[in-house]
């Protein structure tokens, strides 16, 4: 659980995006280390998305991946202002090519998401059966989240979720949903003025992975990929890539490299290792195989490893 105290502001910034949430609003009560984990893969994996369209199907697939979901919807109101119109879904609505089948039309104020959208608060339903408003689309469920979607404090559409069973939906799922709700926000504001997303060189997320290679020498794992670190520092592997590029000047695999070929390099004119073999030293720098090592190091040096263990 996070730490609250009293009369102060939690702020969380993932990515440039500002959330300041302040103690009495009752979701910090609720927060855990997972739930922030799966925001920042939210955040990330919006990074560089520019268009409205992969924003919204990007979140939706990701309520599914993350939080295992049965579906999960948005909805936007129309240029008209009058109705809401599903642009986005993952479970039975989709058709498995970001197309949703059969949209539903609903008319702001009807239905529970089109009283989300007119008052702007969101809604937790766990016995649908007890609200005559329910509107079934692909098929009835028993409990409904719906968060609303702002932009400048307007409502400009709604997140929600069913599920087939009673009280699914708990304070963590609605914890979640704000904070997903408002991230959606901000990345629409930020589409709308088209304002660049940026990476700087004090960047956390790179910092944390300069330390795992520096310090944790996590180079020296022969499996070690791009998915598998994008895991294990809880962002979009898309994202991680950026990083790399863009503050390091590299691709994953050369940035990778070069830590390797530094500890092979160490090796070769350590006295400790006369009696390893290369392609030994190439095995414990984190490579797997003689052919990768030589071509990296070459690449890197300009000169094979033979020729530079006799010139070391």
């Amino acid at each position: 659980m996070l730490p609250v105290n009293k009369n102060k502001i939690v702020h969380f910034h993932p990515l440039g995006y500002d959330f300041a949430f302040f103690e009495s609003d009752e979701v910090v009560q609720h927060a855990t280390r997972e739930t922030i984990s799966v925001l920042t893969y939210f955040a990330t994996s919006l990074f560089e998305k520019n268009r409205i369209e992969d924003v919204l199907w990007d979140i939706v697939e990701n309520c599914i991946a993350q939080l295992q979901l049965e579906d999960c919807v948005i909805y936007m109101i129309d240029k008209g202002g009058k109705f809401l119109i599903q642009k986005a879904a993952f479970g039975g609505k989709n058709n498995g090519k970001r197309k949703v089948i059969s949209p539903v039309k609903i008319k702001i104020g009807k239905g529970i998401v089109g009283r989300v959208a007119k008052n702007g608060k969101y809604e937790c339903i766990s016995d649908l059966t007890k609200d005559p408003a329910y509107i079934v689309d692909d098929e009835s469920r028993m409990s409904e989240l719906a968060v609303p979607i702002l932009v400048n404090d307007t409502v400009v559409g709604v997140l929600d979720s069913e599920h087939s069973k009673k009280d699914f939906f708990t304070k963590n799922h609605v914890f979640l949903f704000k904070l997903v709700a408002r991230l959606l926000s901000k990345k629409l504001d930020q589409i709308y003025r088209k304002a660049p997303s940026t990476i700087t060189k004090d960047n956390v997320y790179f910092k944390e992975l300069d330390f795992l290679m520096k310090e944790a020498k996590m180079y020296r794992d022969p499996n070690l990929g791009l998915d598998i670190m994008a895991k294990r520092l809880k962002i979009s592997g898309n994202y991680l890539s950026q990083l790399v590029n863009k503050i390091g000047g590299y691709n994953f695999a050369d940035y990778v490299n070069r830590f390797r070929i530094e500890d092979a390099k160490s090796k070769l004119r350590n006295p400790n290792f006369v009696h390893y073999t290369i392609i030994s030293i190439a095995l414990e720098s984190g490579f797997n195989s003689k052919s990768t090592f030589y071509s990296a190091f070459k690449k890197l040096t300009g000169i094979s490893p033979k020729e530079y263990r006799v010139s070391a």
